[in-house]
C-alpha cells in the first residue's frame, strides 16, 4: 500500500503535541510491576546493506578496490533481511507479554499501523518485520510510491524550514575548546588504525560548512572515517569471511574502534538541538498522534539511521546500543516509546533502545527470552531518574517546548 503522510509544517505541530494530555497528573514514578502498556511506537533503523553506492569511496583512498556485494548498493541482503526477522520474532514474544498482540494468530484489525520511507532497503525491512511479527496475517506497510519522494522520513527543504547558518552555529557550539581540530585529534589513534585497514595514508583534515536549507555537511576524513566504518561493519555483519572483512586486516576491536567515527558525523550534522527539531518534526508528529490514540496501539516505523539521529537530538537522548560506541545506531537498531498506564489510571511514557549485537547478527543467532538482544531503557532529561517513566503531562510538555523553541 503506497501512501505519503501529510507533513504539517513546524506551528502546527504544537496543536498535535497538546493532543498528548489525555489524563495525566505528575507524580512520583510507578513500578514497573503496575503498569500496564497500552501502545507502544517503534522507530527501527533498515536492515543490514551494502554501502549506499559502488565504490563505497573514492578510488585511492584505499589501497585494493572494496570487496564485491552481490546485492545492489544500499539495498536490503537477504542475509539482513533474516536479521530483521528474528527481531520480529522476539519482538512478538515481547508485544504478547506486554498484552499488545496475540501470542499465536493474528491480532484484531487496526492493531497495527506501519509506515516506512520510500527507499528499498526501508521498505523490505519492514516487509520482513511485519511478515514475521504477524505471519499469513494482512498488515499494511504504508509508504511513498517513489523512493525520492517527500515524506515523515524525508522532510523537503521547506517543510524543514532549516536556516543554514543557523544550523552550522548550532553545531559548531557543540565543539570543544580546541575546535574541529580538537574533535579529529581525539580520534588520532581510531584514525591510525582506519590507516591500517585501508591501506594507505588517510588525510585527517575536515571541514564544517552550512549548506542552505539543510543540515551543515562534514567533509574530509571524520566523514571518510564514518563511511568506511560503516562499510567495513557492514561487510562483518554481513558474515563474510574474514579476509574479506576490511581486506583481513581488521578484528571485531578495529571495527568497534573505527566506528567512533559514525555518531561525530552525527553529533555534528544531525543532532544539534535546532537542526534535530526540523528533522525529527514529522517523525515526532507521528509518534505523538501514535501515543494519542491515533492508529493501531502498535506503531511501526521504518526509516534510517538519520532518523533516529534527528530524535536523539530532538529529546537529548543518549544509549548504548549492544557493543556499539554511545549513540551509535546499529541496523535494525531501535528507539522505542511505550505509553504506560498505573493502577490509578495515570499514563506515563516510557523510551527504550534495541538492537542486535554485532555476532548475534553475524551469525543470525535466535533471540528469545533467554538469549535477547540489547534493550533498555534510556533517560528523557527533564523528566525523572535513568530508565524511570515519564508522567505524560511533562513528555507533553517537553515536546511541545522543543518543538516551540529548542536550544542551540
Amino acid at each position: 500500500m503506497n501512501h505519503t503522510p501529510h507533513l504539517r509544517p513546524i506551528g502546527a505541530l504544537l496543536a498535535v503535541a497538546s493532543a498528548l494530555a489525555l489524563s495525566a497528573t505528575a507524580s512520583a514514578a510507578p513500578k514497573a510491576a503496575d503498569l500496564t502498556v497500552e501502545r507502544v511506537v517503534i522507530l527501527m533503523r533498515h536492515g543490514v546493506r551494502p554501502s549506499t553506492k559502488f565504490p563505497a569511496t573514492p578510488e585511492g583512498t584505499t589501497r585494493e578496490a572494496w570487496p564485491a556485494w552481490s546485492t545492489p548498493a544500499g539495498d536490503l541482503t537477504p542475509h539482513g533481511a533474516e536479521g530483521i526477522r528474528r527481531l520480529a520474532a522476539y519482538d512478538r514474544e515481547v508485544l504478547a507479554i506486554q498484552g499488545l498482540l496475540r501470542a499465536t494468530g493474528c491480532a484484531a484489525p487496526g492493531t497495527i499501523s506501519a509506515w516506512s520511507s520510500g527507499s528499498s532497503r526501508a521498505i523490505k525491512t519492514g516487509l520482513a518485520f511485519i511478515e514475521t511479527l504477524q505471519p499469513g496475517c494482512k498488515v499494511a506497510l504504508d509508504h511513498p510510491a517513489g523512493e525520492d519522494d517527500e515524506d515523515q522520513f524525508h522532510p523537503s527543504a521547506s517543510e524543514a524550514a532549516m536556516d543554514g547558518d543557523r544550523a552550522l552555529a548550532a553545531s559548531q557550539a557543540q565543539f570543544p575548546a580546541s575546535g574541529l581540530q580538537g574533535v579529529i585529534a581525539a580520534r588520532k589513534v581510531d584514525f591510525a588504525t582506519l590507516e591500517r585497514i585501508v591501506g594507505v595514508p588517510v588525510d585527517t583534515a575536515s571541514t564544517l560548512k552550512a549548506t542552505p536549507g539543510d543540515k551543515p555537511d562534514l567533509k574530509g576524513g571524520l566523514s571518510f572515517g564514518s563511511t568506511a566504518g560503516q562499510t567495513i561493519l557492514l561487510q562483518y555483519l554481513e558474515g563474510m569471511p574474514m579476509e574479506q572483512v576490511g581486506w583481513g586486516r581488521t578484528s571485531k576491536a578495529d571495527i568497534r574502534a573505527i566506528l567512533r567515527f559514525h555518531p561525530i558525523k552525527f553529533q555534528y550534522e544531525t543532532r544539534p538541538a535546532y537542526v534535530a527539531q526540523r528533522l525529527a518534526a514529522p517523525i515526532v508528529t507521528r509518534i505523538v498522534d501514535a501515543l494519542s490514540g491515533q492508529g493501531g496501539r502498535l506503531t511501526l516505523l521504518f526509516g534510517h539511521d538519520t532518523n533516529i539521529a534527528a530524535l536523539g537530538g530532538f529529546y537529548d537522548l543518549h544509549w548504548t546500543m549492544a557493543d556499539y560506541p554511545r549513540d551509535d545506531i546499529a541496523p535494525g537498531g531501535a528507539i522505542g516509546f511505550e505509553l504506560v498506564r498505573d493502577s490509578a489510571g495515570r499514563r506515563y511514557v516510557r523510551v527504550f533502545q534495541q538492537a542486535q549485537s554485532m555476532d548475534q547478527l553475524r551469525g543470525l543467532a535466535p533471540l528469545n527470552q533467554a538469549t535477547p538482544p540489547s534493550r533498555s531503557y534510556l533517560t528523557l532529561p527533564g523528566c525523572g531518574a535513568r530508565g524511570k517513566p515519564c508522567d505524560l503531562e511533562t513528555f507533553e510538555k517537553l515536546t511541545r517546548q522543543r518543538l516551540l523553541d529548542p536550544t542551540d
